[in-house]
């Protein structure tokens, strides 16, 4: 009897550890717990503020849909970019983001990253064969905007300094259109077009402007400044007030909140372009989410929109 007893005691002991999960990994009500993907995001450029925007509002988007984001930043350094790129597939990624970079510079890593089936998305950035997407503003809209905004206040005519970056991507479409509605505005002539250094571009554009200034000391000699994009519109702003030129004015394009600051304030600095930078990252992670899918992207080029910002509308 007692031997009957104690193989009862064994026979239920195996079982209640069975049943505790000694056998199997624990498994959630929705099955095994799945491993979470990562997204890294590339630039060499965070020290810019609107880049610095775009990738915060891509962590966001990121983490909301249960992702991990991975940024890595070169200051300045594409052949570091293209180098951290290669490491990022070698580790198997399961997605990249290009930030304001140009990805024609990064050929031969997006082949490979297509190669071993990493999806390459942009933001604010170009679109080439090999790329999922690329999420910007309509660049050559922004540009003939804000353009034709400042040759209206010129009255069609005078001495217009241009301040670009034609390696960034979106800084490159809008000069190119500033080029094209150049060539129909006979009376406005170019004094100067300059790079502007990145990183560092308000101080670039401030020394810029500044040696512009000595150079060209009648009041007629300076009539207007055209920015790329924000920062060197603010710049150039801070050496015309600082030499109390009340003569020149300047446009930028991304509506910082510093530049729309000094637009309300009256400075040199007359007009910008508001551009949706949360709307971008919001659209990237949505194709994101639709590539995680096993889904196709909504398009190669999507758009977010983007709003003349001039004193009139500043402070709404």
């Amino acid at each position: 009897m007692k031997k009957l007893l104690s193989l009862f005691i064994l026979v239920a002991l195996a079982f209640s550890l069975t049943g505790c999960g000694g056998g199997k990994p624990a498994t959630t009500a929705g099955g095994p717990e799945k491993e979470q993907k990562t997204v890294a995001i590339l630039t060499p450029y965070l020290s810019s503020v609107t880049t610095n925007e775009m990738i915060e509002n891509l962590k966001t988007q990121v983490a909301k849909r249960d992702l991990k984001a991975n940024v890595v930043d070169t200051k300045g350094d594409f052949a570091q970019l293209a180098s951290r790129m290669e490491d990022l597939i070698s580790s198997k990624v399961n997605a990249i983001v290009l930030v304001s970079t140009d990805p024609n510079q990064l050929k031969d890593q997006i082949k490979k990253a297509q190669e071993k089936g990493i999806p390459v998305f942009g933001c604010d950035s170009g679109y080439i064969e090999g790329m999922t997407m690329n999420a910007t503003s309509d660049n050559q809209a922004m540009a003939q905007m804000i353009t034709e905004y400042l040759f209206t206040t010129m009255n069609n005519k005078g001495n217009l300094v241009v301040l670009t970056h034609r390696p960034h991507p979106g800084v490159l479409k809008r000069t190119q259109e500033l080029d094209v509605l150049l060539q129909k505005t006979t009376e406005i002539k170019i004094v100067t077009e300059q790079q502007v250094q990145v990183p560092g571009p308000i101080e670039s554009a401030r020394q810029q402007m500044e040696n512009l200034l000595l150079a060209n000391k009648t009041e007629e000699s300076l009539t207007a400044v055209w920015a790329g994009w924000d920062e060197p519109a603010i710049g150039a702003s801070q050496a015309i007030e600082a030499a109390g030129r009340k003569n020149i004015v300047v446009v930028g394009i991304d509506g910082t909140s510093q530049a729309i600051d000094m637009i309300k304030k009256g400075s040199p600095l007359i007009a910008t372009i508001k551009q949706n930078f949360p709307g971008m990252a919001e659209i990237v992670a949505n194709q994101i989410d639709l590539v995680f899918q096993g889904k196709q992207a909504e398009g190669t080029e999507l758009y977010a929109p983007a709003t003349l910002i001039t004193k009139e509308n500043a402070g709404k």
